[in-house]
């Protein structure tokens, strides 16, 4: 199936590097390899996890004639940076490169010569309640989203077991795999009990210190561990917004992650990291393409007033979200912040509500109706 990302994408390649990051099994090398067809069709896809294909990437061992070089894994190489440079530099006129990668590409200001100026950034994520394939119903979309998470294989197969399976064995890839060859950790196991602890924690505040003392590690080595997988594409972090709020402090983050089946709770931290996910994609999106600056953002105050999500972009808010499983009275926090912040949408979204609604300036509806008319429809 085609992705919501795949037309700007072709257009950006006309320009420069394309650099495609995203979670691993997200639909990277599908996307890149369905590019190979019209004035692509003659061109080349290297994997650097296949042995013939690293040898001929180390060497630059393909034909000058090929419209478009594909290099999957890339970053696995140690000096892939300086490599790409290289290649870029000294390219035939009407030779192109996508780059593909499920570690986060776009971090190069630590030493070497900067590629800015070469490439566009691109992140894939999972399929949604905007993008699903062509025939399924909204509501099927919700129901798969909820229990099998936005990943193709999972998302498409529709087997709760399958489903776990799948899960299990990406968990073991990503630890085992994908950041040991990034990263030297010496106990794995202690890793792993660090990820299941974040992920009985989405919806709620992540202390670090708290889940540093339960593992007896350090509160730093826990922030490392952090920062590790959201550089995988494991999970995302979203910090309070306290401009023009008082009675403010800072706060501890919220963790989400990419897949939503990576949720361990109740139907209500499933639906919150659902929403999570879906803004995430759309602001992904803007910034992607249109340049804006964005962030995903929560509210809490001292007097506990709190609101689950607050876009912003170019520093403006642009929206205050509040997620609610079934209770459809408005949320007297989003009706204070909605005062305060003056956003251009206030919206609270509940999961079993089948009539939105106006109130207030505030809009009251369900998954479903909020998610349509994504940015890259228009």
């Amino acid at each position: 199936m085609k992705r919501y990302c795949d037309k700007f994408i072709e257009k950006d390649l006309l320009k420069k590097m394309v650099f495609l990051g995203g979670p691993r099994q997200v639909g990277k090398t599908t996307l890149s390899k369905q590019l190979l067809t019209g004035k692509w069709a003659d061109g080349e896809y290297l994997n650097w996890d296949i042995d013939e294909d690293k040898r001929a990437i180390v060497k630059k061992q393909w034909l000058k004639s090929s419209p478009l070089v594909i290099f999957d894994e890339i970053h696995k190489y140690p000096r892939w940076k300086s490599w790409i440079k290289g290649v870029w530099d000294s390219r035939p006129d009407q030779q192109t490169y996508l780059v593909t990668g499920s570690a986060r590409l776009d971090i190069y200001k630590k030493g070497g010569d900067s590629l800015m100026g070469r490439y566009h950034y691109w992140r894939l994520h999972p399929l949604s309640l905007d993008e699903l394939p062509e025939g399924m119903s909204p509501e099927e979309g919700y129901r798969r989203l909820l229990t099998l998470g936005g990943f193709p294989e999972p998302f498409l197969g529709n087997d709760e077991r399958e489903a776990r399976r799948w899960r299990k064995e990406r968990f073991h890839r990503i630890i085992k795999e994908d950041i040991r060859d990034l990263e030297q950790i010496r106990n794995i196991q202690l890793l792993e009990l660090f990820l299941d602890a974040l992920r009985t924690r989405v919806s709620g505040l992540v202390v670090l210190s708290n889940i540093a003392e339960d593992l007896q590690i350090a509160p730093r080595t826990a922030l490392h561990w952090l920062q590790l997988l959201e550089k995988m594409y494991v999970c995302f972090v979203i910090y309070p917004h306290t401009t023009h709020v008082p009675r403010s402090i800072l706060k501890p983050p919220k963790v989400y992650f990419f897949d939503n089946g990576d949720c361990i709770g109740d139907g209500g931290k499933h639906l919150e990291n659902l929403v999570a996910t879906h803004l995430l994609k759309r602001l992904h999106f803007i910034e992607d393409y249109h340049g804006h600056t964005c962030s995903l953002r929560y509210i809490r105050d001292k007097d506990g007033r709190e609101v689950d999500f607050v876009t912003i972009i170019d520093g403006k808010v642009v929206d205050l979200i509040e997620v609610k499983a079934q209770d459809g009275t408005i949320s007297t926090s989003l009706k204070y912040y909605q005062k305060l912040l003056k956003p251009e949408r206030t919206v609270q979204i509940v999961g079993d509500l089948h009539r939105p609604f106006d109130q207030d300036g505030i809009r009251v509806t369900n998954p479903v109706q909020f998610f349509t008319d994504p940015p890259w429809a228009s």
